[in-house]
């Protein structure tokens, strides 16, 4: 079992920055990420490292967003610079311990977990960005 448990939300005017940290009852060198969900919205994924330390950001939030990790924390990183307010969302990290699979599009290959679902997730924390 991995409890995770998020921090750093809050309310930010557009053009602000957040930076939202993870920390894992023990890490588990395998994969971890922050998604997030609007409401009424399915949850994405923002930014993901892999198992080999590969960082994967989504469209949205590339050049804004940065996934860090400080492996003698524990603990996982999303700086969040220039927010905009279709950033505003609940955010959540993720991890999973599973021997997964290799994932390839038209521009690049990571490995995630099977099926590309997580196992432990944090409890959320939200992030609203004002206008």
């Amino acid at each position: 079992q991995v409890q995770l448990v998020e921090s750093g939300g809050g309310s930010v005017q557009a053009g602000g920055s957040l930076r939202l940290s993870c920390t894992a009852s023990r890490f588990t060198y395998y994969y971890m990420g922050w998604f997030r969900q609007a409401p009424g919205k399915e949850r994405e994924g923002v930014a993901v490292m892999d198992s080999d330390g590969k960082l994967i950001y989504a469209d949205s939030v590339k050049g804004r967003f940065t996934i860090s990790k400080d492996n003698a924390k524990n603990t996982l990183y999303l700086q969040m610079n220039s927010l905009k307010p279709e950033d505003t969302a609940m955010y959540y990290c993720a991890t999973d311990d599973r021997t997964g699979e290799t994932w390839c599009n038209a521009t690049y290959c990571y490995k995630r977990p099977p099926g590309n679902e997580y196992t432990y997730w944090g409890q959320g924390t939200q992030v609203t960005v004002s206008s």
